[in-house]
């Protein structure tokens, strides 16, 4: 994992939040699948799955662990086990949905919440439609997850959101993100990780990542 020149490590307070780009090559390899026009429905939804697990992999690197005494068929010993808070996935629908599963894998355990919202036609704002938290979402380390963060209009609204329920742990992880996002997000949540798997070029006029992969929604439950 490296840091990516464009980003950096963000003094807010005590913590120091980071964004941080990966560039492992099973994830560069899948993202590249993902782009591709000619990649269906079934290949798509399975790939966004297996990429939310790699980087879910990184994302959690920092966990804090505690020792705990088990006897094993030998003999007894000390090994460690996740300790503190407890983790939630809180997908932004209905494209956060796609990287659930692929999350779920390596924390079963964790519990699920849902923000949905929709971008209003006159102001272009998001607008909240759903929320549904565990009712201890303010006591566990909540990773916010969304394929693409192009303008970060919606994850920025969906942080605000769970800022305001009480959060105060909160992750966000994303497969693409444009450098606009990317800002917007930094400026907005300075206490918020961000976990990229591809950092793309910009914005074209029409609000898309260039170059993308076009709507992830669209992709992942072939609708149009």
């Amino acid at each position: 994992m490296r840091w990516h020149p464009y980003l950096q490590v963000r003094q807010n307070g005590d913590y120091m939040a980071k964004t941080v780009v990966m560039d492992h090559p099973l994830i560069q390899h899948k993202i590249g699948m993902i782009r591709r026009t000619e990649t269906g429905t079934k290949d798509f939804r399975q790939t966004i799955g297996e990429i939310a697990n790699l980087i879910c992999y990184e994302a959690t690197r920092e966990l804090k662990l505690a020792d705990v005494e088990i006897e094993t068929p030998i003999c007894k010993t000390t090994v460690k086990e996740l300790a503190g808070k407890k983790l939630a996935v809180v997908p932004i629908l209905r494209a956060g949905l796609g990287m659930v599963d692929g999350i779920l894998q390596l924390i079963p355990t964790a519990k699920v919440g849902h923000i949905g919202l929709y971008r209003d036609p006159e102001t272009l704002e998001p607008v909240e439609y759903y929320c549904k938290l565990p009712e201890d979402c303010d006591q566990r380390e909540v990773f916010v997850v969304d394929p693409m963060l192009a303008t970060g209009g919606s994850s920025v609204a969906a942080i605000r959101m769970l800022k305001e329920k009480g959060c105060k742990s909160i992750h966000f992880m994303c497969i693409i993100a444009a450098p606009e996002g990317v800002e917007r997000m930094q400026r907005e949540h300075p206490d918020v990780d961000i976990y990229i798997g591809a950092l793309d070029e910009k914005l074209n006029d029409h609000g898309y990542i260039v170059p993308g992969l076009g709507d992830a929604g669209d992709r992942i439950f072939g609708t149009k």
